[in-house]
C-alpha cells in the first residue's frame, strides 16, 4: 500500500487511533456482569484503549460490561496467542491480531465469521461502508479480496520517517551537506518528498559523528547515527522494510495472478529481489551496530532515536507517542515526521510501496451471544477513528446510539 502524506504527528494524534465512547443507555431490570478478555499486543495504541475503556466506557445495554486486556510483548506475541487458541483454553473473547495471521487462524475454526452480525445490524453496515477499502482488504477480509468479514480495523499503521529537525533544518548542517554532496538535507515536508535512496544514504555518511564531534549546535554526547530502519531477526522485524525494496524494485513475494495456487518460489528469489535485497543490507553500513546481531527491531530503533543516538529512523506511527513524550524522550520537542523514503524511477517520480501495518479486532468463535453483542458494541464505538467519514463523531455518535 502507498503511505499517506502526514505532515506533523502530536502525541494525541498518535495515540487516539481508537477510544472508546462514555454511553449511558437504558438499564434492565436485573444488569449483568460481562467481561471481555482480549489479547493484544503491548504499545501505546492497545494501553490506551485499555484507559479509556476504564474511564469512561458504559454498555449501552445497561449490563455491567468491562474489558481487560491481556498485554503481550511484540516479539512473544503470536506465539502466546497460537498457544492458546490451539490449546483449546478458550481463554480470550477477543484478539487484535496481526493482519497476517488471519487466515491461519480463521482455517483453524478460531476467528468468527462476521457477516451474519453485519448484514442484521445497519450500524456495522455503515462502519463498513465508512470504511477506506484499503483497510478493508487488509483487515478484514478472508480469503483475500472476498466479502467474508472476520475483522474490524483497531489500529491502522504506516511507515514515517521520524527526524531531529534540529539538525535537518540546522543552517550549517544543511549548508555542510550541500558542500559536501551537491544535494539538499532535507529539513521542510516538501524536501522529504523528494527523498529517495540515494539521498538517505548521503545522510547516513553525512550524520556519522563520532562522541564528542560537532552536531548541530552542540557535541555528540555517545557516538551518533544518521540513519537506521528494521533489521531485526525477531517476528517481522525486517520483511516490513524489505518488502518495500521488493516493491518499489519492481519484485513481489508471491504470485498474486495465480491465487489460489500462488507460489513464493521463483517470486521472492527472483533477480530483481536479489538487487533489491543487496540495496537494503549496503544501506545498513550507517545504521548503528545492533544491526550486526540482529536486534535492530521496531522498538530499538525508537529507543536509539528517544536517546538522541540516531538522525532519523523509518518506523511504525503507532511508535510514535513516546518519541514526544519528555518523560521517556530526549528530544521530544526536535521531532517532526515525514514520508519514507523510495526509490526514483526513470520519470524522476517516487516509488513508496510499502507494507501496510496495523492490526484488526477479531471474535472468537466460542463466544455466546451475550459475549458477541457486547463485543459488537465495542467495536462501534471504537472503531470510529478508523473511519474515513467528513464527519467521523457523528458516523460515532449514530453507530454508538444504534448500539
Amino acid at each position: 500500500m502507498r503511505t499517506a502524506p502526514v505532515r506533523r504527528l502530536s502525541a494525541g494524534l498518535v495515540t487516539a487511533v481508537l477510544a472508546v465512547s462514555t454511553l449511558a443507555g437504558p438499564r434492565p431490570a436485573v444488569a449483568e456482569d460481562v467481561v471481555i478478555r482480549m489479547a493484544a499486543p503491548d504499545w501505546p495504541p492497545t494501553r490506551f484503549m485499555q484507559e479509556e475503556a476504564n474511564r469512561s466506557y458504559k454498555a449501552a445495554s445497561g449490563n455491567d460490561v468491562s474489558l481487560e486486556i491481556d498485554f503481550i510483548p511484540w516479539p512473544s506475541f503470536y506465539e502466546r496467542v497460537a498457544a492458546s487458541l490451539t490449546s483449546g483454553e478458550q481463554k480470550y473473547q477477543m484478539i487484535v491480531t496481526d493482519s497476517q495471521w488471519l487466515g491461519a487462524f480463521i482455517e483453524g475454526g478460531y476467528y468468527l465469521k462476521l457477516n451474519k452480525y453485519i448484514d442484521a445490524d445497519p450500524a456495522l453496515q455503515a462502519l463498513m461502508k465508512d470504511l477506506h477499502p484499503a483497510l478493508v482488504a487488509a483487515y478484514s477480509t478472508y480469503p483475500h479480496r472476498s466479502e467474508n468479514y472476520y475483522g474490524f480495523p483497531q489500529m491502522p499503521d504506516t511507515h514515517l520517517t521520524w527526524f531531529r529537525q534540529d539538525l535537518f533544518c540546522h543552517e550549517g548542517e544543511r549548508a555542510a551537506f550541500e558542500a559536501e554532496f551537491n544535494d539538499t538535507l532535507p529539513c521542510s515536508y516538501e524536501e522529504w518528498q523528494d527523498t529517495d535512496w540515494d539521498r538517505w544514504e548521503r545522510i547516513g555518511k553525512f550524520f556519522r559523528r563520532a562522541k564528542g564531534e560537532k552536531l548541530g549546535d552542540s557535541v555528540a554526547e555517545d557516538d551518533f547515527y544518521g540513519i537506521a530502519y528494521q533489521a531485526g531477526k525477531g517476528y517481522d522485524f525486517s520483511t516490513m522494510q524489505i518488502n518495500a525494496f521488493f516493491w518499489q524494485w519492481g519484485g513481489g513475494i508471491w504470485d498474486e495472478t495465480k491465487e489460489p495456487e500462488g507460489q513464493a518460489l521463483g517470486v521472492v528469489n527472483s533477480d530483481v529481489n536479489v538487487e533489491a535485497l543487496e540495496r537494503y543490507l549496503e544501506l545498513l553500513q550507517y545504521a548503528p551496530p545492533a544491526y550486526k546481531t540482529g536486534q535492530m527491531d521496531i522498538f530499538q530503533i525508537q529507543e536509539l532515536f528517544m536517546q538522541g543516538k540516531v538522525g532519523a529512523i523509518i518506523n511504525w506511527v503507532g511508535l510514535g507517542e513516546p518519541v514526544l513524550d519528555a518523560n521517556t524522550s530526549t528530544v521530544h520537542d526536535k521531532v517532526a515526521f515525514a514520508l519514507a523514503p523510495g526509490r526514483r524511477g526513470p520519470d524522476g517520480k517516487i516509488l513508496r510501496w510499502q507494507n501496510i501495518g496495523g492490526q484488526p479486532f477479531v471474535l472468537t468463535t466460542w463466544n455466546d451471544d451475550k459475549v458477541i453483542e457486547e463485543a459488537l458494541a465495542i467495536v462501534k464505538c471504537g472503531c470510529r477513528r478508523t473511519c474515513r467519514s467528513s464527519s467521523p463523531r457523528t458516523a460515532a455518535r449514530a453507530a454508538c446510539k444504534a448500539s
